[in-house]
């Protein structure tokens, strides 16, 4: 189990526990965080669950898999370091404590 803290675009946060083998998109979905849409249900083929790494978290996650980085082309104002899919993020222990925000919006 992971706690994981979503952050609105406009700030608002939702710290939620995620259980170990969810993705960071399946615990935004289950808890009803708005913000991450998920159109594809997780499977990389689109990119609306699209998240900016908190800073101190970008070294800590799995590098991003060529078909991530192609998703994320198509994301909303992606960063080219923090900018992560969460449907690629399956949660474990170690990312307990884990930041996203939000983008203004999802494409």
């Amino acid at each position: 189990m992971a706690r994981i803290t979503y952050v609105e675009h406009s700030g608002k946060e939702h710290v939620v526990e995620v259980p170990n083998g969810l993705t960071v998109m399946e615990g935004a979905r289950d808890n009803g965080i708005p913000g991450i849409e998920a159109d594809c249900g997780g499977a990389c083929a689109c990119s609306t669950c699209h998240v900016y790494v908190d800073p101190a978290w970008v070294g800590k996650l799995p590098t991003k898999d060529p078909m991530e980085e192609d998703m994320l082309d198509f994301a909303y104002e992606p960063d080219p370091v923090r900018s992560r899919l969460t449907c690629q993020l399956k949660v474990t222990a170690a990312l307990d404590g884990l930041r996203v925000q939000m983008p203004a919006r999802q494409i």
